[in-house]
């Protein structure tokens, strides 16, 4: 089969498309631009999405000291701040990020997350959830704010945001430091399901601990926002500046620590063994192990009475994280990224293999390297998986992810496909948000769905017929189909969003990749998507600056495209409604007449007709012949010699061109397509001609511009065509495809049969009362029950927390 973007390249000609009136009966011009919408350029961000001559950044520089408590499962920190005001604007306070206090026992998330008893049922597991919540307390204590000399300065808790108010203000190119000590409880991960916590494993008693958001951190202060303050509730995540970080680690003596970073003094933590193997690991084309699973089986048994203190440092990231425990394996293997190393590495429990052993730093690399392809080239000199209890959660070079196989080493290929997922994703994230810098507090969709576009490109080239979950198309129909009630669009802040994994991942995904393949090409595209993120990388991008720059390096206009898939939640729905198919007239008697003819033989006698020529024995006029005149012998259709005459009359008035085409054999299709879904898109038209060939037409979304709703489509073909097609590839996320073929085509489908008497699927019927009442034996009485009815349980007052996992 062809396939071509040109008319040209197929021998056809395809005539302008007729709106079926001069402008939009829909009310609304979806070609408008966006410039109404987006805010006005400046000094700070140009109007090509690229940052302005003036635009500037704060910095944020840490020194941290923070102890693990294994026994109670608690952190204490200290921390210097020194933050440079790079702004042209004088501050008299400062913001700090308190987001543990998601988790303190005023938590304004808790009072305002909302559930269900779904059915009048709740698990077991559901209930103990709730109950740690509610009697859980995870928020910071916080012990000290003091100035570079030890005083006190003063400030204000509002939940997760503290403000610092300055004794003297701070003026542009000016720092500060200042000084915080805190402490808080770290929360059972399975339990309450948040980014950060312990996971404790009863066989062998040891504590596992992922860590992040455990020290106060700088909000950020911008040209587009201002400080962005908004109160952390669980699903928008975190906007936080650049700057270095020092970070030492108090840890149990035999526990193995991962972070952000490269580790400072491993002289005074890992044993000589362990450094000759990091060494080894620099050099080898599989991972090598640093701690083995027999090593690491060996160091369960241990419980060092002592502590080792880790010392991490990290140049010009937003963030830091951990992960400590003593039953880590430890493997590792650096590769070259754009002539620089990269040490890949993994975290695991036994608990992981065989899965984390055979895949975790191989999906690393493969990671740091697909994603360098497609955007920037990875600039931190590590990148960490580290598999516990949290499902899936990013940080600058480590992430935290999921998916252990079942206890007997088996796995279904869900688990292991999803464990790949969920690693490369929790990977690309140190491109997205980790580097190009965006504000995951308002607008969750510029990490993740960015990220999760990049996801599939780097899955599909993991594995061929790789099992992407999001990016395809026609993975995001089910969603875009509901209910509009029960959608947002993209551009909503995150925590009103609904449906939150559809709209801020699945959805834009998708979107990039019919921008890729369908509307931009893969060339245009990927120049213009790698212009935005060596524009932004280190930089905090605004929507505007994303949509700008990909017009901007590709000559594409997308305004249409950003306000239908990002500002609405209108559906792709594009019917072929009909299809009208003409010839050229000859204006030859000899060929017009004998087609005439040929479709007058062709036409099936009326029953009437079929009947009389049976039942009707004779006419009048057959009785009486003398009633017959010219007209009972005459055929219209016989080509008489005025006719020839008319005919060489017409030619005559004709060029020798015009004559060609009077007599071409010229195929002519006027279709109408609807626009039922609203979303303007690019027609693509699959045509199949009557020796079986095909021809596929890609039509841009301009079309629609002067009619959203409806308009004709003319096609001249040199072949008959036997049927249409509307995206046969499923390009477009089309949500009915019943309406896309001409002529309609059924849609095949099943029906269960079974026996008279059984449900469906051949499923018994349960006992009714009476048979269970017969056919039971008596049950004992239940231990410490008095046979008095239960007393009712108290209404619960906590709604069950929604699932952040897979962020």
């Amino acid at each position: 089969m062809r396939i071509s973007l040109l008319a040209a390249g197929l021998g056809l000609l395809l005539a302008p498309a007729i709106g079926r009136a001069q402008t939009t009966n829909s009310g609304t011009d979806k070609f408008a631009q966006l410039e109404t919408l987006l805010p006005t350029p400046n000094s700070y961000r140009t109007a090509s999405g690229a940052p302005g001559p003036q635009y500037w950044q704060q910095r944020a520089d840490y020194n941290i000291k923070v102890s693990l408590d294994d026994q109670k499962q608690a952190i204490t920190g200290s921390e210097t701040i020194t933050y440079t005001n790079l702004s042209p604007d004088v501050l008299t306070y400062l913001w700090v990020q308190l987001d543990q206090n998601i988790l303190a026992k005023n938590s304004i998330t808790a009072a305002t997350n909302v559930g269900q008893v779904a059915g009048g049922r709740l698990s077991f597991q559901e209930l103990d959830n709730q109950l740690a919540v509610a009697e859980f307390d995870g928020g910071y204590k916080i012990a000290a704010v003091t100035d570079a000399g030890g005083k006190a300065l003063k400030y204000t808790i509002n939940h997760t945001m503290m403000r610092i108010d300055l004794p003297t203000p701070l003026r542009p190119k000016q720092a500060i430091s200042f000084g915080v000590k805190w402490s808080y409880n770290i929360s059972d991960q399975l339990k309450i399901n948040e980014r950060s916590g312990y996971e404790y494993f009863p066989a062998d008693k040891n504590y596992l601990y992922e860590m992040a958001q455990f020290y106060p951190r700088m909000a950020v202060y911008s040209d587009a926002t201002g400080w962005q303050n908004k109160q952390f509730l669980g699903n928008g995540e975190f906007t936080l500046p650049f700057g270095n970080y020092r970070v030492s680690i108090t840890a149990p003596a035999d526990h193995i620590v991962g972070a952000t970073g490269t580790l400072q003094n491993a002289s005074q933590v890992l044993t000589a063994t362990q450094i000759k193997r990091l060494a080894q690991a620099k050099n080898a084309k599989k991972p090598v192990l640093i701690v083995s699973q027999d090593e690491a089986t060996r160091n369960e048994t241990s419980r060092a009475t002592g502590t080792k203190t880790w010392t991490f440092a990290a140049t010009n990231v937003r963030d830091f994280a951990w992960a400590s425990s003593r039953k880590f394996i430890w493997d590792a293997m650096q590769i070259t990224q754009s002539g620089k190393p990269v040490l890949c590495m993994s975290y695991y429990p036994k608990e992981g293999n065989p899965l984390w052993g055979k895949y975790s730093t191989e999906v690393v690399a493969h990671t740091i390297k697909t994603y360098s392809k497609f955007t920037i080239p990875y600039a931190y000199p590590v990148a960490i998986s580290v598999h516990g209890p949290v499902g899936g959660m990013e940080y600058p070079m480590i992430c935290f992810n999921g998916g252990r196989p079942e206890k007997d080493g088996t796995y279904s290929a869900d688990r292991k496909y999803g464990m790949i997922s969920v690693i490369i994703h929790e990977v690309g994230h140190n491109f997205f948000p980790m580097i190009v810098n965006s504000d995951e507090r308002q607008w969750t969709w510029m990490d993740e769905g960015l990220n999760t576009f990049c996801q599939y490109l780097t899955e599909q080239e993991w594995e061929r017929d790789y099992p992407s979950r999001r990016g395809e198309p026609k993975n995001i129909v089910d969603y875009m189909r509901t209910d509009k009630s029960l959608q947002t669009p993209i551009m909503t802040n995150s925590e009103s969003v609904l449906q939150f994994g559809n709209n801020a991942y699945g959805k834009p995904a998708t979107a990039l990749n019919i921008l890729r393949e369908t509307v931009m090409g893969r060339e245009l595209f990927d120049y213009a998507f790698k212009t935005y993120a060596q524009r932004w990388a280190y930089k905090h991008p605004q929507p505007a600056d994303f949509f700008r720059t990909m017009e901007d390096a590709s000559a594409v206009d997308l305004d249409w495209f950003w306000r239908g898939w990002f500002y609405t939640t209108e559906r792709c729905d594009i019917s072929l409604d009909g299809v009208k198919y003409y010839r050229p007239n000859t204006k030859n008697p000899g060929v017009e007449n004998a087609r005439l003819q040929n479709e007058r033989q062709a036409q099936l006698p009326s029953i009437s007709a079929q009947r009389n020529a049976t039942d009707l024995k004779t006419t009048a006029v057959d009785e009486k012949p003398d009633l017959k005149d010219f007209y009972n012998g005459y055929d219209p259709l016989a080509v008489s010699e005025a006719d020839k005459q008319r005919y060489f009359q017409y030619l005559s008035t004709l060029n020798p061109q015009q004559q060609g085409r009077l007599n071409s054999n010229l195929n002519l299709y006027e279709l109408n397509l609807h626009n039922v879904g609203g979303l303007v898109m690019p027609v693509i038209i699959q045509m199949t001609y009557d020796d079986g060939s095909s021809d596929i037409v890609n039509i841009p979304a301009e079309i629609w511009r002067k009619n959203n709703e409806q308009v004709t489509k003319i096609i001249v073909s040199p072949k008959n065509v036997v049927s249409f097609v509307l995206d046969p590839y499923q390009q477009t996320a089309d949500t009915d495809l019943s309406n896309n073929a001409y002529p309609r085509q059924p849609t095949p489908s099943r029906f269960d049969l079974f026996q008279q008497g059984q449900a469906g699927n051949n499923a018994q019927q349960p006992l009714n009362p009476m048979q269970q009442a017969t056919t039971a034996a008596p049950a004992p009485a239940t231990p410490g029950t008095t046979g008095q009815p239960a007393p009712a349980m108290p209404l619960q007052q906590r709604e069950k927390k929604p699932n952040p996992s897979g962020r």
